[in-house]
């Protein structure tokens, strides 16, 4: 009988493995977390930023739940952006720009504080594997350490390969090595391994740009945390970035140099991210482009390196020098280090469950760049689900599993385990089709609850969520109360607005209901409106958009029917009369948990759908009325 030495394990110290230790070691089981480099727990090994359009909703997501992303980027934010603030509301992204150093020296100090979490430097090499179940790892020194549940988020470092020009260099970045010996031990239980390519721009030497012949970008004047336990006011000093573009100049050296890239010789095979495309991509993709502009981000309070944001390149180092030249404020620039790509191996993430916990092995569970995804936030949010799950399995309770209508979290895990991917899994707004609904101002209502069941929000912050969504709902409720009547005083208000007068009594929520009164306006009518964007900005847009919201419902309750509709375990889809081969073969090696999950599944036509039903109906197969849903 082995006598485990641990319940969790989780190997690797990104973004993925800091959110998964943290929640199972929240929940109250003895946790592990393995690095190869204790100096770079939670680094930002490309870009200085959190968030952005639709990664932003999966921070709040994130913090509503529990995790730690939100609360520690509010600390080291040294510039933040609300994107897309003049469009709708379900389009509009938080991204703040942190200090590299301060980010990850905060969140390994959180991490070493917490109970329950040990933290050990060393490189995993494979797992304890018996009887299709994993039960521990093996480290360099050939020594093994037993759990329960093993959580692998190795980020970009199974058999990671830097290219800078025709030159290859072993490592997962630069500084650190890869590591051998897992993806090669999956692959030979069977499992599905592919290859991925990503990239990261030259670092600058700070003092040898000319900032004049640059635009300067300021942050917004209003910080808007992406934390709700977060003060609204900044920690840090707050820097501008600056704007610069290539040229015609620019893209002639670079295409007279393509045959010295590696993503033009064939050298790299496996796929880039088509939305962060390298330099080298953009000139030849898009060659009617005359420039490229490109945000000169420093990466921190006391450093020298600048991030050449949008130069991504993988050319040799003094092609990099030469071409950079050419750039505006760039004329006598010094490189702290070249743009290089990265090849590393992905485990193709039809094999996972919504869990997280693969398929051919129990016990085992899967998160961040080893499904396929690409950036911090989708890492950390699948941290933080595999390490609830692996929690939850030790309790013997039900999967904690977010729908497509509840999160962004939600459409990024469903997207991952029944659509696979071929490049790196980037989250947009239009991934989402419920989008209205799963907006960054309403993350407390869609998800709090969620994580006070969880165990990971209470106290102090339990307290200060409730808080929050009593005074939006008791504001929400004086808007519908509050009667106008069409007097000469009330008239006399209204028009100080700039809109129409009263033809008849209305409510201060039917008048907020127009388009140019905002919820500020109010004030005029003696009503109670707080100051606080994040009490006030939810209830304005649920008032303005209740029409669209109110719809989008009814949809979404449409489609619950099909979500609940169970597909139970082992059924032999070639029995089921009507179906293509390629649909049984899609479903048979999917395994979808229902009938929606199966709707979505690539190549699985409308008629397939259809037979599902009639079969399963005909068998009598019940539509499931609770919240949780096993998976097999």
């Amino acid at each position: 009988m082995i006598t485990y030495d641990y319940d969790i394990i989780v190997v690797g110290a990104g973004h993925a493995g800091v959110e998964a230790s943290l929640a199972s070691a929240r929940m109250g089981y003895q946790t592990l977390l393995a690095t190869t480099n204790l100096d770079r727990i939670g680094f930002m090994s490309c870009n200085p930023s959190i968030g952005g359009l639709a990664k932003g909703h999966m921070v709040r997501e994130l913090d509503a739940l529990g995790g730690e992303m939100a609360i520690n980027t509010d600390k080291t934010c040294i510039q933040f952006k609300r994107l897309n603030s003049k469009k709708g509301p379900a389009v509009r992204g938080s991204r703040a720009q942190c200090d590299k150093d301060l980010y990850c020296l905060s969140i390994a100090d959180v991490l070493k504080k917490t109970p329950n979490l040990s933290i050990l430097k060393s490189e995993v090499k494979s797992l304890v594997l018996e009887n299709h179940e994993a039960q521990g790892v093996v480290l360099e020194d050939g020594s093994e350490i037993f759990a329960k549940k093993v959580i692998l988020t190795t980020g970009t470092f199974m058999r990671g390969v830097m290219h800078i020009g025709l030159q290859r260099i072993e490592g997962g970045r630069v500084g650190d090595a890869s590591t051998v010996g897992l993806s090669d031990q999956l692959d030979d239980y069977g499992f599905e391994v592919k290859r991925l390519k990503t990239g990261t721009p030259p670092r600058l030497e700070k003092d040898s740009i000319d900032w004049e012949k640059t635009e300067g970008q300021t942050g917004d004047d209003r910080f808007i945390p992406f934390s709700f336990m977060s003060d609204r006011t900044l920690k840090l000093p707050q820097i501008q970035c600056f704007l610069t573009y290539t040229n015609e100049k620019t893209h002639e050296i670079i295409r007279k140099n393509l045959d010295k890239s590696p993503m033009y010789t064939g050298v790299i095979e496996g796929t880039g991210p088509r939305y962060c495309p390298s330099i080298e991509d953009k000139i030849t993709r898009f060659a009617d482009k005359t420039r490229h502009q490109s945000f000169l981000e420093i990466e921190g309070l006391n450093t020298q390196s600048v991030y050449l944001q949008g130069i991504s390149t993988s050319l040799p180092e003094e092609v990099q020098q030469e071409f950079l030249q050419t750039i505006p404020g760039l004329e006598n620039v010094k490189m702290i280090r070249p743009g290089y790509a990265v090849e590393y191996d992905f485990i193709e993430p039809r094999q996972i469950y919504h869990s997280l916990e693969t398929r051919k092995i129990k016990n085992l569970y899967l998160a961040g760049q080893i499904n396929g995804t690409s950036g911090y936030e989708e890492a950390a949010v699948q941290g933080f689900i595999a390490g609830v799950n692996a929690a939850l399995s030790l309790g013997g309770k039900e999967p904690f599993i977010l729908g497509r209508d509840e999160a962004y979290i939600g459409v990024l895990i469903d997207d991952l385990v029944t659509k696979g991917t071929r490049e790196p899994y980037r989250m947009f707004t239009s991934r989402a089709e419920h989008r209205l609904v799963l907006r960054e101002d309403n993350c407390l209502e869609r998800l709090l609850s969620k994580g006070v069941e969880l165990g990971l929000v209470k106290g102090e912050k339990k307290a200060e969520g409730e808080k929050i969504l009593k005074a939006r709902k008791e504001l929400l409720s004086q808007l519908h109360a509050k009667k106008l009547v069409p007097n000469e005083d009330t008239q006399n208000k209204i028009r100080s607005l700039n809109t129409k007068i009263l033809l008849k009594p209305a409510t201060a929520a039917e008048l907020l209901k127009r388009h140019e009164v905002s919820i500020q306006d109010l004030k005029t009518f003696d009503l109670p409106i707080p100051d606080r964007e994040d009490l006030t900005e939810p209830v304005e847009i649920a008032i303005k958009y209740a029409g669209y919201i109110t719809r989008q419902n009814e949809i979404i309750q449409r489609i619950k029917n099909l979500e609940n509709m169970l597909i139970p375990e082992g059924l032999e889809f070639k029995a089921i009369r009507g179906l293509s081969t390629e649909e049984i073969e899609k479903l048979s090696q999917i395994k979808p948990r229902t009938v929606g999950q199966a709707q979505r599944i690539s190549g699985v036509n409308p008629s397939a759908i259809q037979a599902l039903i009639m079969y399963l109906k005909a068998g009598s197969i019940k539509p499931n009325r609770t919240n949780g849903l096993k998976h097999p």
